[in-house]
């Protein structure tokens, strides 16, 4: 009876392998390819973001139910992350409703889950795209992602920056054309009270930096690499155990210490 258990769980672990490789492949591999860029791509994007303002004058962080893809809320409202998904589906016709949820579905065990979220089983069209960290995995994944500093020159326009405010608090904000006397690129976001463009860029502790029309390398690993690298793993486990009873079989040493005679 436990053998046939064992071998009906060993079977569906297998099909729920199988079916993630092929999500990897259809999501990640096959249609998630690094945006290529256009021409004045980096001024589409901050003139697409710097056109919300005055139209978003409210933040608002309620849980919608949007369409899908090309879902988005009222203009008139929103946080900071619709301020990146309206001005790269404006600039560079990129929908990261669409991109963000199909690479969740490719690998959803790779992107994060606070607890402040609550139990999170599947991927969610509504809402994940509208998540700081999920863009944060999901640029990281598809190869645009840059490295930190606190250099001014190394922000160009349309540059893609997430921080968060008193350390814990994500946010993310799009890099503007326009600089402030001593050189430093302003930024537009959506922090409260609606999309602006302000003195921000180095107010908060940068977590990432990214450029969303660079050539990068994509991180093809997904659920179903990680679903079977842990089959492995655990199937290198399994036969550790087996091969450790074999060798040293229960009782071998029972008597180990015993007097020669009573051995004997």
């Amino acid at each position: 009876m436990k053998r046939k258990i064992y071998k009906l769980a060993l079977s569906l672990y297998l099909v729920i392998c199988l079916v993630a490789l092929f999500l990897d492949v259809r999501f990640c591999w096959l249609r998630q390819r690094p945006f290529e860029g256009v021409d004045d791509a980096e001024r589409a994007i901050v003139a697409a973001a710097r056109s919300q303002i005055g139209k978003t004058v409210l933040y608002d962080s309620a849980y919608v139910k949007l369409d899908y893809p090309m879902g988005d809320l009222p203009l008139k409202s929103g946080v900071c992350t619709d301020v990146v998904v309206r001005a790269l589906r404006d600039a560079l016709g990129m929908d990261l409703q669409q991109r963000v949820h199909q690479d969740m579905w490719a690998a959803f065990l790779l992107y994060p889950k606070p607890m402040r979220w609550g139990l999170k089983l599947l991927p969610d069209s509504n809402i994940d795209h509208r998540r700081v960290p999920n863009l944060e995995r999901f640029f990281k994944r598809k190869g645009f992602a840059l490295p930190v500093s606190i250099n001014p020159a190394d922000y160009l326009p349309g540059d893609v920056v997430a921080c968060r405010i008193a350390g814990t608090l994500p946010h993310i904000m799009i890099v503007s054309d326009t600089k402030t006397a001593r050189g430093v690129p302003l930024i537009i976001h959506n922090i409260g009270g609606g999309a602006r463009e302000e003195a921000q860029l180095f107010s908060y502790d940068i977590t990432g930096h990214y450029r969303l029309t660079r050539k990068g390398w994509q991180n093809p690993f997904g659920n179903g690499v990680v679903l079977i690298g842990g089959a492995c793993v655990l199937g290198m486990l399994v036969w550790l155990v087996k091969w450790r009873k074999q060798r040293f079989p229960m009782g071998a040493y029972a008597n180990f210490g015993e007097p020669c005679e009573r051995r004997v």
